[in-house]
Formats: C-alpha cells, structure tokens, sequence
C-alpha cells in the first residue's frame, strides 16, 4: 500500500496558501465551500462521524457530518470528507460508505480512508504551523500534557489528534 504523502501534503500547501492562511485555526467548512461542497449537520447514530455524497456530472458534492459529536471531531470529519473530495475519484452519483469505526478502518488497510486521514491531519495541522508553534514553545515531550492541549484547543482538533500528529512529525514517540 503506497500513501501519496508527498501529493498531500502538497495538495494541503495549495490549499492553504490558495486560501491565504497562515496561522491556526484553519477556516475547514470555508475551504470545503470554497471547492464546491455544501455541509449538511444531523444527528445520526454514534459512530457515523460522517459521509460524502457526490454528483460529478453536476459538481455538487454534499458533506454530511454528525452534529451529536465534538465539534473538534465534527472538524476532522469535514476535512476527512473533503479529502476523498479532492484525492479520490468517484462514480456519477456516489455516495462515500459511511465512517463507522470497525476493524477495517482501525487497521488502516483501507488506502483511500488512511489517505483522507492523513489529508485531514495535515489541512488541520500543517507542520509549517506546528514547527512555528513548536519553536516558540521550546520543548514538548508527550508527559507536556498541557502543551499538547493548548496546541490541540489553538488547532481546534482533540487532544489525541494533535497527540498522534506531533508523533507522526517526529516531535515525540508514542
């Protein structure tokens, strides 16, 4: 399985900079909007964080997120969605599987899912942002419980997100 992280990340530089943002939070429903899709809230049952519904031959494309979460969550979600949007190729009509939570997903054996994840991590988390934020702030290891949660409550993700993000650019091992 071959994740296109280079692709991504350049695709998230584009965005970004196409939107002229430079500091976190990252404005996530004004990007989506921006490229075309309309973001619908419900409540749905609890582990549906959210789905992409879209019409090629129309442009449209609808992404549903489930209101009864975190609106952290509700963000990733959104970015997730956009990231299928925008990375992957769908039928006329296509309506994404809906996210649930199961052994396939947490395995991260599903390519197009561990794409979006990633496309979500570095739209809501640009490592650009995080080695600014990082510089000022010293040193953070993962016992800097509280640093960790002022980067995560500045970015608008979870505590855990930036958790796994920071690991994952190296900052810290998990």
């Amino acid at each position: 399985m071959i994740v296109r992280r280079k692709f991504i990340r350049g695709v998230t530089s584009k965005l970004l900079r196409d939107s002229k943002i430079e500091r976190p939070p990252v404005p996530v429903e004004q990007i989506a909007r921006a490229r075309g899709a309309v973001i619908r809230r419900g409540r749905v049952e609890p582990k549906v964080s959210g789905f992409l519904y879209r019409n090629t031959a129309r442009g449209h494309a609808v992404i549903g997120v489930n209101s009864a979460q975190h609106l952290n969550r509700q963000r990733f979600t959104i970015a997730h969605e956009l990231g299928h949007l925008l990375l992957h190729s769908g039928d006329a009509v296509h309506v994404d599987a809906v996210k649930h939570r199961d052994d396939v997903s947490e395995k991260g054996t599903d390519i197009e899912e561990v794409e979006s994840n990633l496309f979500a991590a570095e739209l809501l988390m640009p490592p650009q942002f995080l080695k600014q934020d990082l510089d000022r702030l010293r040193t953070i290891t993962l016992l800097d419980e509280e640093k960790v949660a002022k980067l995560a409550h500045l970015y608008q993700v979870s505590s855990q997100a930036m958790a796994v993000r920071l690991a994952h650019l190296g900052y810290f091992h998990l």
